[in-house]
């Protein structure tokens, strides 16, 4: 086996001297953890974040309007939604056109809160044979800005100028559903309230001509209501739940 140069010899104990210079002790090593975990510690903590252009406009909002907001809430980068009542609905409108440029009417609808006492309407397979029972029925829960009662009237309108979307919502009789027609401020309105009459059964007042869209003129009930039955899910299973072929290797 040749020797090797003493030079080499040399050069490889300084190259392990100085590796073992640079390695850290086990005191530092501590250290460096404990920074590491603080600074992960740090970077974990949520920061709230603000919505500076949304603070503004709802401020404004609240400033023209006053009590006739019953609630609000930003979300940061993505708009603010407000709460009125149905007596305030087209107001609320005329104030968010004409003082902050909503020039833009996107849409309307309606959100029915109540729990459908049919349950999933055999949705998916787990529906066909249900674990139990409820006893009691679920309760009613609220999305952005809360509400009281089981209907809730919805409208989105955009300022181009300001570039912010606000949602408007407003509370709606349970027994009687209605509000007064936004076709004199966004005459856009028009299909967009004669399809929530003709599917959630609520009125607009002032509206020309609130004929159903889809539905025979002599149709009885409204179908995007929670209580409505959908007979034909019960006459034959939903499609998609029968007829599953097994996988590969599963046992069918």
């Amino acid at each position: 086996m040749a020797e090797i140069p003493e030079h080499l010899l040399k050069r490889a104990q300084a190259a392990r001297e100085k590796a073992e210079e640079n390695q850290p002790t086990a005191e530092e090593s501590s250290t460096e953890t404990t920074a590491a975990e603080s600074t992960v510690a740090v970077i974990e903590e949520d920061t709230p974040e603000v919505d500076e252009k949304a603070e503004e406009i709802l401020n404004r909002i609240l400033d023209g309007l006053g009590d006739t907001v019953l609630s609000s809430h930003i979300a940061p980068n993505r708009g603010l939604w407000i709460r009125v009542s149905s007596d305030n609905w087209r107001q609320t409108a005329q104030f968010l056109r004409d003082d902050l440029d909503c020039t833009f009417f996107d849409w309307l609808s309606v959100i029915d809160w109540m729990p459908s006492p049919y349950g999933r309407e055999l949705e998916t397979e787990q529906d066909v044979e249900p674990d139990a029972e409820q006893d009691e029925a679920e309760p009613m829960e609220w999305g952005y800005t809360g509400g009281n009662t089981r209907f809730q009237l919805m409208c989105r309108l955009y300022s181009i100028s300001n570039a912010i979307g606000v949602m408007v919502k407003a509370d709606l009789n349970d027994q009687s559903p209605r509000a007064l027609s936004l076709i004199p401020v966004y005459p856009g309105a028009n299909w967009h309230e004669r399809e929530a009459r003709e599917m959630f059964g609520v009125t607009f007042d002032e509206h020309p001509d609130l004929r159903n869209i889809y539905l025979p003129g002599d149709f009885e009930g409204h179908p995007l209501r929670k209580d409505y039955p959908l007979l034909s899910r019960r006459m034959k299973p939903w499609p998609g739940i029968v007829d599953v072929e097994a996988m590969p290797g599963e046992e069918k």
